[in-house]
């Protein structure tokens, strides 16, 4: 018998798969009753199978009308209530309460659990025809006790069908308002063929959304080729066996209902049926499972990329753990405590959490202070929801309750800069020099997730009583360490799960924010007005000079007009009109400059528009004093919510919003700042929130360059690795490096951690480290002082960290940490004063703004390791002081114009009007070269227009391509400088 290529083979082939191995049963399509929607036949048999007192009663009351009337008053609970409530809680008819479906429990099964677990009735139905209105029929229908639950449309590549026309038939040949087809009556609809698989929780006709139901393959979109069947049989031989139905109808699948405030404040309620994504589902089941066999005492990391679904599957998680015992039928954790850090998704998070509850009371969010906290642990509160700002009095708590066990999930454990030490600071630094600011801002950061890890080695906390299971898009190196998988073969830092950026943009799930990426280049010269060449610090006074530019009258302003009228030109069309965009800029003080020159431009070209600016804390400018409430307008706690208002476009940001901000209307970025690792990831995937008409967006950087942006996504596009473990002998390398210097004993050491343990007081703590800040000043030796610093400052950072990857049985470790790590905090800081008088010696001739190219940065294929940390050891700055006309020509140089095309004709006419220009050649004379070009472009375009009257074709010419313009005026100056008579 020839083999069956068409669908229908397809379809046959599946159906006897799942009646051999799964045990479903395979019904007629007659037995189907559109009318109903469901198989009568299999309702009653389940009903009277695993209910028959109840059915005995029922029969009492209704008489010969039992059967009927039962399946009438279900198909009634069905359309109102929706399928997947009457599988969790049943339905009544006639005082009788009835279930529809029996979930395997956590615990060990009893014999009569069994029996009505295994009492479920799984069914296959092809061709089901189910509507009055014409002949069309569903290729498959899968059914759980007589109702239906997925249907599926198969597809043969073979015959020139493919998944995609699945699923056009179902958005243009599938009525929704069908029973079978109507929302929350069946759980999903499946669009399959031999090679990829999508499905949706809700059919709306041609706007209806298929999502990928893909394993992935190489990190990215699709299926692994399969070499004992078709790609996609993990549906028939896994996700649709009985024990993964069960589970998904009993655990997974979930209405999710949600109030929708649009920006005039009106609400609107919505529901949608969530049905788990093939990694949510993969990554949720072998957490548990790991968790099952393993118990408590186990560290997983979850790399998940933006738009994975996170919330979800943090939330599916929580309610998984907080259910588990383990093969002895014994509860594996007392408690789960869900930890985040994203203050504006926290919200969104504990809701996401809280909805999964199938039982009231199990969650209890920590709305208040440290004793709501406590008494959620102390009393074993299944799952807690909390931020990470109390996880230091987590840890704290958890070390006074011996003997119970918890599962601690951490929810993208980043940097942050929203701790109140930081912003205490920046509140006492009143700065006004924009590049001042810059350097402060940047500098001044609360490493979160530092903070974490040092935490979690507690030494009241007993690691075996805790789980971690940590979530996060971008691991650091550190977060690897200690939280990754090391594989046996290479010694190598793997995520236990991993959904990976590339997958989430082939699936669709996130844009690619690297499409269109612009740089822009500020082009500057400046001319030295001073005689003489005084000797300057050349760092510190090219640093001078570059602030003098950032901060003069035209940088801010120039920006700004780029970036309003890029957006007004190719921006604001978008999203139907609604698209917004963010600026991020340098320091709190550049997007208080930035807000004031936005809302002048803004007001002068009669625009619409608005802008919000966010910073923390209050910025300092001259006399002024600003806030980030005093600007806007609105309190600062307001600031998102205003934002998401018609008339507010552009949110100037500077460190704030940079992580967890979830707004997809952003359709572009411009960056102002310089951008680097993980930092990059995070503030330009504010830009990847996908929409149904967001198709790609935007982004202009003024100062980073592409390849730079490259290498700092490229390890986190597929899989985060770190190449080794950290060589716990750095510790003792940096510990030698350290009393080198002898500036102190080993006695000052022992007696500073002493009375540290015992609490002495600080003036006692603090005369100790006197009297070694006392040696440190009299080395009298920059080098040598900066060098012993940032020893201290290395040993204390790495033991803080190693320590928790390896246990230290050396004391003398412990204490030297406590040691260099309070030192460090007392060494005083060289503040030289910048040589401000060289800016009275330079003006700036010329500023400009040019594009520098547009592309996309393709990270196709591309990963990376990280590295692990090292020794630490920093290379010290010459002694570099040079004349003041190098340090200009310096300056010119690094941001002159690139000329690049060759071989131009020099004209000779052209040539000599200019080499006659006596203006021109006193300024060569007298002026550096670069200082000198700037003249010389001036009487160049003069002489270049004058070619209009002479020479159209010719000045057209040039007039229309910028690369030979420019490039024959480098030629015609070069000529004009080396034949300058003698």
């Amino acid at each position: 018998m020839p083999t069956n290529l068409k669908e229908s083979g397809f379809e046959e082939f599946i159906q006897q798969f799942l009646e051999k191995t799964h045990g479903y049963r395979i019904r007629d399509a007659e037995q189907y009753e559109k009318e109903l929607c469901l198989d009568p036949e299999l309702v009653l048999e389940f009903i009277k199978t695993t209910q028959p007192d109840k059915w005995r009663k029922h029969e009492e009351v209704r008489g010969a009308e039992a059967g009927e009337g039962l399946l009438s008053r279900l198909a009634t609970e069905l359309k109102a209530r929706g399928t997947l409530e009457i599988f969790r809680d049943g339905f009544s008819d006639y005082g009788t309460k009835f279930e529809m479906a029996y979930f395997r429990p956590e615990t060990s099964l009893n014999d009569e659990t069994r029996r009505l677990y295994d009492s479920n009735i799984l069914s296959v139905t092809r061709q089901v025809k189910y509507s009055f209105k014409n002949e069309n029929s569903i290729d498959t229908v899968l059914f759980l006790n007589g109702l239906p639950i997925f249907t599926v449309e198969l597809k043969n590549p073979l015959t020139n069908q493919t998944v995609r026309e699945a699923i056009k038939q179902y958005r243009s040949d599938r009525d929704p308002l069908e029973a079978l087809l109507a929302f929350k009556r069946c759980l999903a609809h499946f669009a399959v063929d031999t090679e990829q698989a999508y499905l949706s929780t809700q059919l709306t006709g041609l706007k209806s959304r298929f999502l990928p139901f893909n394993k992935g393959f190489e990190n990215g979109a699709g299926n692994p080729p399969n070499p004992e069947g078709y790609r996609t049989s993990y549906l028939w031989e896994d996700v649709w066996s009985r024990e993964s139905v069960l589970e998904l109808v009993g655990r997974f699948i979930h209405v999710q209902k949600e109030e929708i405030e649009d920006h005039q404040g009106k609400k609107t309620r919505v529901e949608n049926l969530i049905f788990p994504r093939y990694h949510q589902r993969d990554t949720v089941r072998r957490l548990v499972e790991d968790a099952r066999s393993k118990g408590t005492g186990q560290n997983y990391l979850i790399q998940h990329s933006a738009g994975s679904g996170k919330s979800n599957t943090i939330a599916w998680t929580a309610h998984r753990l907080s259910e588990l015992h383990d093969a002895e039928d014994r509860k594996v954790f007392d408690s789960v405590l869900v930890v985040t850090d994203r203050r504006i998704l926290d919200r969104q998070l504990r809701e996401t959490v809280t909805q999964f509850e199938q039982a009231a009371g199990t969650v209890k969010p920590i709305l208040e202070g440290s004793a709501e906290l406590r008494v959620a642990l102390e009393s074993g509160e299944k799952i807690i929801i909390t931020t990470l700002q109390k996880f230091p009095y987590i840890i704290e708590t958890i070390g006074d309750l011996p003997g119970k066990k918890f599962a601690v999930i951490l929810d993208e454990a980043h940097s942050s800069q929203s701790g109140e030490a930081a912003a205490n600071l920046r509140e006492a630094l009143g700065v006004s020099d924009l590049d001042e600011a810059e350097k402060i801002d940047s500098a001044v950061e609360e490493d979160v997730e530092d903070m974490v890890l040092k935490k979690i080695k507690s030494r009241k906390v007993k690691t075996e009583a805790i789980s971690y299971f940590a979530f996060t898009a971008t691991p650091k190196q550190k977060t690897l360490e200690l939280f990754g998988m090391k594989s046996p073969l290479d010694s190598k830092y793997y995520p236990f799960s991993l959904y990976s950026m590339k997958q989430a943009i082939e699936e669709g799930f996130i844009l690619d924010v690297l499409k269109n990426y612009t740089t822009y280049r500020t082009y500057f010269e400046l001319l030295k007005t001073a005689e003489e060449d005084p000797k300057y610090d050349k760092s510190k006074a090219e640093r001078l000079l570059l602030s003098y530019v950032d901060q003069h009258e035209h940088a801010i302003n120039k920006k700004t007009e780029i970036i309003i009228e890029h957006f007004i030109n190719r921006i604001a069309g978008r999203i139907d009109g609604k698209a917004k965009v963010m600026v991020v800029t340098r320091s709190r003080l550049h997007a208080v400059r930035f807000k004031m020159a936005f809302d002048e431009y803004l007001r002068l070209r009669k625009s619409p528009y608005k802008a919000l600016v966010a910073f923390s804390g209050k910025v300092k400018d001259g006399a002024f004093e600003y806030s980030e409430s005093e600007m806007n307008g609105v309190p600062e706690a307001a600031t998102a919510g205003t934002f998401k208002g018609d008339e507010y476009r552009f949110l100037i940001v500077a460190e704030k919003f940079q992580t967890g901000f979830d707004q997809p209307l952003l359709s572009a970025m411009y960056v102002d700042k310089k951008l680097a690792g993980v930092n990059a990831v995070q503030t330009l995937s504010r830009l990847n929130r996908m929409r149904a008409d967001k198709d790609e967006v935007f982004v202009l950087d003024f100062v980073n360059d592409t390849d730079d942006i490259l290498e700092s996504f490229k390890p986190y596009y597929v899989a985060t690795v770190l190449s080794k473990g950290t060589d716990p002998n750095v510790l003792h390398d940096l510990e030698r490096d350290v009393r080198a210097f002898k500036l102190f004993s080993a006695e000052e050491v022992t007696d500073f951690s002493d009375k540290l343990m015992i609490g002495s007081k600080p003036d006692i703590l603090n005369a100790i480290l006197d009297v070694v800040v006392r040696r440190w000043v009299d080395l009298r030796d920059d080098k040598v002082q900066e060098e012993f610093r940032t020893k201290c400052r290395d040993y204390a950072r790495k033991y803080a960290f190693i320590s928790q990857i390896v246990p230290f049985e050396n004391t003398d470790l412990e204490r030297l940490f406590i040691f260099t790590r309070n030192l460090a905090r007392k060494l005083p800081t060289k503040y030289e004063p910048l040589p401000y008088e060289v800016l009275e010696s330079i003006n700036m001739e010329s500023f400009k703004i040019d594009k520098t190219g547009e592309t996309r940065i393709d990270l196709s294929g591309r990963g990376s390791e990280l590295q692990p940390m090292g020794s630490g050891v920093r290379v010290q700055k010459p002694d570099d002081r040079d004349i003041l006309s190098r340090i200009v020509d310096d300056i010119n140089e690094r941001f002159g114009t690139d000329f690049t095309m060759e071989d131009q004709v020099i004209i000779k006419g052209l040539a000599e009007s200019l080499a006659s220009n006596k203006s021109l050649e006193g300024s060569i004379r007298s002026n550096p070269r670069d200082a000198a070009k700037i003249k010389f472009e001036k009487v160049y375009d003069d002489e270049r227009i004058k070619l209009v009257s002479k020479h159209v074709d010719f000045y057209k010419k040039l007039d229309q391509n910028d690369a030979l313009k420019k490039h024959l005026g480098e030629k015609l100056f070069d000529y004009i400088v080396r034949n300058l008579p003698k």
